[in-house]
């Protein structure tokens, strides 16, 4: 027997009574997954791991927005409402004003974890480092707006970006929603919303600000109407599960025949970031003003795309997600790809940072970045010596979450 969206009825999708248990249950278990989701799903133990490290200091960088949980999977295609696409930085809960240091650091540990998971050695590991603090750098050059070109891509982005492309929105749908009809069918990656949260959605785009964020693509007429078609609890991600996330299924100008017509927006909630900012620096104090203004300074794609909201009291940023948005995804890297990985992944995040420096500073920080380097590692002493020990604190504390909360799982 099957519900209206075709899920079997023997799987019954959490209520919202039940949801808070369910979503740390469930956190827990993609948490064990692997090494690498382990490390995507802990920013807040990174940084209490960061400021309990001893054996370093840290170089102290010009306050800019950084993105403040720089992993491997937050970087990827990103498109814009006039159809551009580039790779940026996807995912900005954690952003604030503060050390591009610590965008470096958490990129390193995600870059070093996914080498350890394809069986790379540590020599490997040590030259991605090397590799990653050169492409950086580049950023940050005379011409650092020609830097796209001086670094090949590697075969991941470069097939990202071709599927990014070629992408349109039944293959969002599909995606996403597991269906091209205008609905959000319920079963394991969509739960019911309560009626307080279904009365909440209609009244957030009843407003008109909001409404509008829908018709910002160049295919769609500014003065469109918005309805919201359909709405559901939206069981995504690691990091976020727990929070309210919520995907709204709207018709744009009362014609779903199409999909310029058909919008899928995420609401997610904003909380307090992680990650520390500089102290006596001005930031949004509303969480979700504060997320909006840091997409814009280090991903303009999606900053242009977002607005801060309230959704049941709650501070909250939506989007429409589009076709072409798309994440790093790393399953085996070779050796080659390796290099070419954190080269290229890491000129992401510095064009990302520079944007935000005026010239003097981009040449005194480049200088900062070339310092205390040995004679058997071109790569910063305070990176490698953090990178060794956060890999050593992670792969504890990953074999610790598996015991505490997959083994009775897996035995079953």
């Amino acid at each position: 027997m099957a519900t209206r969206s075709g899920v079997k009825a023997a799987y019954r999708p959490t209520p919202a009574r039940g949801r808070p248990a369910a979503l740390i249950a469930l956190r827990n278990l993609k948490m064990a997954r692997s090494a690498h989701a382990y490390v995507r799903g802990n920013t807040t133990r990174f940084y209490e791991w960061l400021d309990s490290l001893e054996s370093h200091t840290l170089p102290e960088g010009p306050p800019i927005w950084i993105c403040g949980d720089c992993h491997v999977g937050n970087l990827g295609p990103i498109a814009s409402t006039r159809g551009h696409v580039e790779i940026q930085i996807r995912d900005l809960d954690q952003t604030v004003v503060g050390n591009p240091v610590h965008d470096l650091i958490r990129l390193g540990l995600s870059l070093a974890t996914a080498a350890r998971g394809s069986d790379l050695s540590g020599v490997i590991v040590a030259t991605m480092m090397e590799q990653m603090m050169e492409g950086y750098e580049r950023a940050f050059g005379n011409a650092r707006e020609d830097a796209d070109g001086t670094i090949e891509s590697p075969e991941c982005a470069r097939v990202m970006m071709r599927q990014a492309w070629k992408r349109t929105w039944k293959n969002l749908a599909r995606e996403r929603i597991e269906n091209t009809k205008p609905t959000i069918p319920l079963g394991k990656i969509f739960w019911p919303l309560s009626s307080e949260e279904k009365r909440a959605v209609k009244q957030l785009f009843a407003d008109e600000a909001v409404a509008r964020l829908a018709t910002l693509l160049r295919s769609r007429d500014e003065g469109a109407s918005v309805e919201v078609l359909d709405a559901a609890y939206w069981v995504k991600g690691c990091s976020s599960l727990g929070r309210l996330r919520v995907a709204v299924l709207l018709d744009i100008g009362r014609d779903s025949s199409s999909g310029n017509d058909l919008c899928l927006m995420d609401i997610k909630e904003a909380i307090q970031a992680a990650a520390p900012r500089y102290p006596a620096v001005k930031m949004p104090r509303d969480n979700g003003e504060r997320i909006v203004e840091g997409a814009r300074h280090l991903a303009p794609f999606l900053g242009e795309r977002m607005r801060a909201s309230r959704f049941l009291d709650r501070s909250v940023v939506l989007r429409e997600l589009l076709p072409q948005d798309l994440k790093v995804e790393i399953n085996q890297l070779t050796r080659d790809e390796a290099m070419k990985v954190a080269r290229f992944l890491a000129l992401v995040v510095g064009r990302a940072h520079a944007r935000q420096m005026d010239a003097s500073t981009c040449a005194s920080w480049r200088l900062e970045l070339q310092r205390n380097r040995s004679k058997t590692l071109d790569a910063p002493s305070w990176l490698w010596t953090s990178i060794v020990e956060l890999v050593g604190r992670h792969e504890r504390g990953y074999l610790e979450h598996c015991r505490r909360y997959a083994m009775d799982s897996a035995t079953r």
